[in-house]
């Protein structure tokens, strides 16, 4: 470490190899977390990314991008394995956003709220911006991106330092609430997704608010998310002595396994049990289910709008634009 002071105090830029020194790695670790952080230990991950900040290091090929005027690329980060569907129409409408501005778009999949992409992502540097879809972005991220000034913008998740497109999730939730109150049901239950990492989730907010109505007297199944563990939800609510009889899930996809399951027990939708999605996907309609619209194509529209005014204007404020929601009724209520 003391040469590497050294080398600051004369000007000299750190190297690949004083990050591997400080970090106690090989430069081959160091490399593989630049390039494929999820292969590469949190801890050692976190080891390199503190050397990297601590020591100013900025890889020699992106020296070089960063003499040019911009790379010509945006990045969006999101979890299409996880959520294809929403993902998509928010990448489409970002896609919109962009065309004709002369930037490539380059796609990063991340299947959950774990920051392993964006650990290395600022740091390499291989977008001029970044569109981050649904993902928490923890202190330490946010502040490396600011260090290496990246223009960022997120859709789904409010920050209070980084541009946010928000939906608001509380308000679809209330929505619904009161929608199946003023129909007269008091036993309801909740069927959400099931986080990894503590924050404000979009299934915690649409609880909340949804609890909210009921004064919090309903049962709740968080649970991964997939169709055949919405099945099983379903099945372990409506097997009770005292069954619920109206049911709000966190997405249509865990909605439509609940109907698979009160199909399954004999049960009749919406005379048994009402049955109410989110997101109003291509599975609403065939199935005929109640659920709450959220814009994805437009908050993909605003979010490559509001990215390339910062590419534009480096250093200017960050913008918080909110999205509403809509109610769209069907037949399983």
């Amino acid at each position: 470490m003391d040469d590497v002071k050294a080398k600051r105090r004369h000007g000299e830029e750190a190297t690949i190899y004083d990050v591997a020194q400080e970090a106690g790695v090989s430069i081959s670790t160091v490399s593989l977390a630049l390039n494929s952080p999820g292969r590469v230990k949190a801890a050692t991950l976190d080891r390199i990314m503190a050397a990297i900040d601590e020591l100013g290091y900025t890889p020699k090929a992106e020296a070089v991008l960063r003499a040019r005027r911009g790379i010509g690329r945006i990045g969006v980060i999101a979890p299409f394995t996880s959520f294809p569907t929403e993902t998509s129409r928010r990448l489409a409408g970002i896609m919109h956003g962009l065309t004709g501005e002369g930037h490539e778009i380059a796609v990063f999949d991340q299947e959950s709220a774990a920051t392993s992409r964006l650990m290395s992502l600022p740091v390499s540097r291989k977008v001029d911006g970044l569109i981050i879809v649904s993902i928490p972005l923890d202190d330490e991220v946010e502040q490396r991106l600011r260090h290496r000034a990246t223009p960022t913008v997120i859709i789904d998740i409010d920050h209070p330092s980084v541009s946010s497109i928000v939906i608001d999730h509380a308000a679809g939730g209330s929505l619904v609430g009161r929608y199946l109150r003023d129909r007269g049901h008091e036993h309801v239950a909740y069927v959400g997704h099931r986080q990894e990492h503590e924050y404000l989730s979009q299934s915690r907010q649409k609880l909340e608010a949804f609890s909210a109505v009921f004064d919090g007297g309903l049962d709740v199944r968080n649970i991964e998310h997939s169709l055949q563990a919405a099945i099983a939800a379903g099945r372990d609510l409506l097997n009770q002595s005292n069954a619920p009889t109206a049911i709000f899930a966190h997405d249509d996809l865990l909605a439509a396994g609940v109907i698979m399951a009160a199909r399954s027990l004999g049960r009749s939708v919406p005379e048994d049990v009402a049955v109410v999605g989110f997101n109003d996907t291509d599975l609403a309609e065939p199935l005929g289910l109640t659920t709450v619209s959220q814009p994805f194509e437009q908050s993909g529209r605003i979010a490559a709008d509001v990215l390339l005014a910062q590419i534009a204007a480096p250093g200017s404020a960050h913008r918080r634009i909110s999205l509403g929601v809509e109610l769209i009724e069907r037949t399983s209520t």
